[in-house]
């Protein structure tokens, strides 16, 4: 398995984990009956380190998705390299590292790890031209 297969795997982990954490500080603050349910009931956002692991989450799902085409294209078109491999570990270890300082409330480090996640991204992209 190449290295960015690799960081897209244990990527794939990264996002189960933070699905299941956010779920279970929604269940925490709205109850097990309204996770149960179908949810037809408005509940406020999350608040506090929950509301801060939902929105990481969410955050999550709008790059991976991004992230996952640009390492199949590149395993696809056998773009194996120094850049596509530093891209996809840029990208895993900044993810990695997001979780628990936005859980943390850190607001400007936060915002230079969500970069080098997308810095990780635009690697692998310029690798397939």
């Amino acid at each position: 398995m190449t290295t960015e297969l690799c960081m897209l795997m244990w990527s794939v982990v990264l996002g189960i984990v933070q699905i299941v954490i956010a779920a279970t500080c929604s269940v925490g603050q709205r109850g097990l009956g309204w996770a149960a349910s179908a949810r037809d009931e408005i509940k406020p956002p999350l608040s506090g380190i929950g509301g801060r692991l939902d929105r990481a989450r969410a955050n999550f799902l709008e790059t991976f998705p991004l992230f996952a085409a640009a390492v199949l294209i590149a395993h696809l078109l056998q773009r194996h390299d120094n850049l596509t491999v530093l891209g996809a570990q840029l990208y895993f270890w900044a993810r990695l590292a997001y979780v628990p300082v936005y859980a943390a409330g850190i607001p400007y480090l936060r915002t230079l790890i969500w970069a080098a996640s997308i810095v990780g991204i635009v690697m692998l992209v310029t690798a397939l031209f």
